[in-house]
């Protein structure tokens, strides 16, 4: 979306780009294509711009908080999870329309979320920081909050990235309001083993931290 300067007339909004880690290595690029594609037109509500594809597994869309944007973000890594790893970059600032027939942007809102994408893209390949997979920025706003964000999202990303995939979908039915109950039933095993993996995973943890980081302006 982003190319050539800012025009007169700009909106302050949260950006958000997405990318495949390790797309070159998917042998199914046509199955990876549209399970995301799905993950993204279930999350469109609510958008200013629903999330859509850009240039090969790239998509981007842009939000009215900070907030929406980053539930955006977890609940598409989620619909994916264990067979396609997604990461992300979300910004923060002014975007202007300059075609609006093709639907064109650009302004500081994505140039923060470029940067905040490239951040998480180099910060993978350092040991201590291998399961980051969102950060964000704030280009041209003064805005005070962005470094708790982050503190926040390092902490639940390492969190998620330590999760087996019986416990991702116990965090995803979680996130649902789904009951322990029900997430038992469907896993075949009893509500007292929901409930151990909450705790010992830090499944409940997960959830309380993004009912916050969703309420994020």
């Amino acid at each position: 979306m982003a190319m050539m300067e800012v025009s007169a007339s700009s909106d302050v909004r949260a950006t958000i780009i997405g990318d495949v880690v390790g797309s070159r290595r998917v042998s199914d690029r046509t199955a990876q294509h549209r399970a995301l594609n799905q993950a993204l037109r279930d999350i469109g509500a609510g958008a200013i711009d629903p999330p859509a594809f850009t240039v090969g597994d790239e998509f981007q869309g842009s939000y009215r908080s900070v907030g929406a944007a980053i539930d955006a973000a977890l609940s598409i890594r989620l619909a994916v999870a264990t067979h396609i790893d997604v990461r992300f970059g979300i910004g923060w600032g002014a975007v202007s329309v300059l075609d609006p027939e093709r639907g064109i942007q650009d302004g500081p809102g994505w140039w923060a979320a470029r940067e905040a994408i490239e951040w998480t893209a180099a910060a993978q390949r350092q040991p201590g920081l291998a399961m980051v997979r969102t950060s964000f920025r704030v280009n041209g706003v003064d805005r005070t909050d962005a470094d708790a964000i982050n503190a926040a999202l390092l902490c639940r990303d390492h969190l998620l990235g330590s999760l087996d995939d019986r416990s991702i979908r116990i965090v995803k039915g979680l996130l649902t309001n789904q009951t322990k109950k029900d997430i038992a039933a469907a896993e075949g095993i009893s509500a007292s083993a929901v409930s151990q993996r909450a705790g010992r995973d830090g499944l409940d943890l997960i959830v309380v931290a993004s009912q916050y980081l969703r309420g994020v302006p």
